[in-house]
């Protein structure tokens, strides 16, 4: 299964790197696109692709969700999530080859759910990516873990959705697992993306792609 998504073409010439944009629940993927607007500045040859999640919103008449949150029991989430991570990354290898790319060429940032999923599906892959942008989200493990990969976590510590707690406590387990983690936390944001994370997330994915060999398929 091959989902649905919104795309941004590179800037310049030929794609060299993809970033995987993934939304919140109750959005879709026209939520997250315009994050290549700022970003392509810094990598002029990435293309974005934001997938539609798999499921319709269960909580509302519009939307659509990676899995239901109804029952928080972790097991349930987690076995969620890695449903979902099959069309996941089925979307994803089929959009790098789509642009002649090989499957290590590609990033992954989410938001709130999508971040949850980005970290999921992101550290769970081989080949590992090149990198992780979760903002406001949480750490479900996969089965496997890519330790290789660097992520970067960026909450609000005024987050009345997903609390900045979530963030804290995937930071010190991806630690333990020795995967390389930055943070950026910000005092009085809420559930959102501000300015400081939206630069920083741009800086790091030019960083995690700079001096990488992009084979092409």
């Amino acid at each position: 299964m091959v989902l649905e998504a919104v795309r941004r073409e590179p800037t310049m010439g030929r794609a060299e790197q993809l970033v995987v944009l993934l939304h919140g629940i109750g959005a879709d993927g026209h939520d997250l696109i315009d994050l290549a607007v700022p970003w392509t500045k810094g990598l002029p040859q990435a293309a974005f692709l934001a997938p539609h999640a798999p499921h319709p919103y269960d909580s509302a008449p519009f939307g659509r969700q990676w899995f239901s949150v109804l029952d928080r029991t972790p097991g349930v989430l987690r076995a969620g999530a890695q449903r979902a991570t099959v069309p996941l990354l089925a979307t994803v290898d089929a959009e790098l080859a789509r642009l002649g790319l090989g499957r290590e060429a590609v990033a992954f940032a989410g938001f709130s759910q999508g971040a949850m999923m980005a970290l999921h599906a992101g550290l769970g892959r081989l080949p590992a990516p090149k990198a992780v942008l979760a903002y406001s989200g949480a750490w479900i493990p996969p089965e496997h873990v890519e330790t290789a990969t660097p992520v970067l976590l960026v909450h609000g510590e005024a987050d009345e959705v997903v609390p900045w707690q979530r963030s804290l406590d995937a930071e010190r387990a991806l630690r333990l697992l020795g995967v390389p983690v930055e943070t950026l936390w910000a005092p009085r944001l809420g559930h959102a993306i501000d300015d400081a994370g939206l630069a920083l997330g741009g800086l790091f994915l030019q960083r995690a792609f700079s001096g990488a060999s992009m084979t092409r398929a």
